[in-house]
This record gives C-alpha cells, sequence and structure tokens, in this order.
C-alpha cells in the first residue's frame, strides 16, 4: 500500500490512508477482509484495480457487516451496532429470554453463611462480562 502513496496509521497498522487535494481514500485490513471508504471515487477505482491485479477479490459492495458489527447507511449518516454479537452471546449464555436489570443481585440480599440459600453459579455471568468488556 505505501508503494502506491498510502501511509500506514501509526498505532493501527491495518490502517492506510491517502490524502489528494482534499480528497481522502481509507483502507482496513482485517485478515482476508477489506474495507475501503473515502470521497475519491477516482483513487478508489484505481485502488480496486490494483488489488484485484494483485489478488483475488469479491467486491461485495456497500459496507453492511464487519468484524461483528452491523453497518446501516441512512440520510442522516452511518450507524454501528453489535446487535448480532449480543443476541448470540446472550443465547450462548441461556440470557436471550431474561429481563434487563440495573444490578447482578437484589437490593438488601442479606448473605448468612449458616443459610441453605441455593447459590448462584456466577460463571454465566462472569463470561458475559468478559465478552461484553474484555
Amino acid at each position: 500500500m505505501i508503494k502506491f502513496g498510502y501511509k500506514q496509521g501509526h498505532s493501527d497498522h491495518t490502517l492506510f490512508v491517502k490524502r489528494n487535494e482534499g480528497k481522502i481514500v481509507v483502507l482496513i485490513v482485517y485478515v482476508d477482509d477489506i474495507v475501503i471508504t473515502g470521497n475519491d471515487t477516482d483513487e478508489i477505482s484505481k485502488l480496486k484495480g490494483l488489488l484485484s491485479a494483485e489478488f483475488e477479490v469479491k467486491d461485495l459492495g456497500r459496507l453492511r457487516y464487519f468484524l461483528g458489527i452491523e453497518v446501516t447507511h441512512s440520510d442522516k449518516g452511518i450507524f454501528i451496532s453489535q446487535r448480532k454479537y449480543v443476541l448470540d452471546l446472550l443465547t450462548e449464555t441461556g440470557m436471550l429470554g431474561c429481563a434487563p436489570a440495573n444490578k447482578p443481585m437484589e437490593e438488601n440480599h442479606k448473605i448468612d453463611q449458616d443459610s441453605n440459600d441455593d447459590r448462584t453459579d456466577a460463571s454465566s455471568y462472569q463470561r458475559v462480562s468478559v465478552k461484553a468488556f474484555g
């Protein structure tokens, strides 16, 4: 990409940017997935041609899904969501039908070492927390 005039990101080496006369093209690479965006349609077409000459590529059109992130386009802008990821996570942990809660435990719950309360297995909650906030 550098030989084509793109500059590699300093903190993200999978990001390449080319600026020219107020126009910009951005390329993001992750393993065998590539996202190209920008406001220079001529440069984007040229880049697609260069990549096609070097690799077998398939243009999937407007971005809809990338790395677990759903992308929706509208007149108001671009919106991103991890809805599918969250639904898959809730399904995997058996929590899909659960209602939201502000706290993982009831208020004023008394824990007594002599009581025979059924203890809740914390592993599901921990697994969801790690995956969601990991």
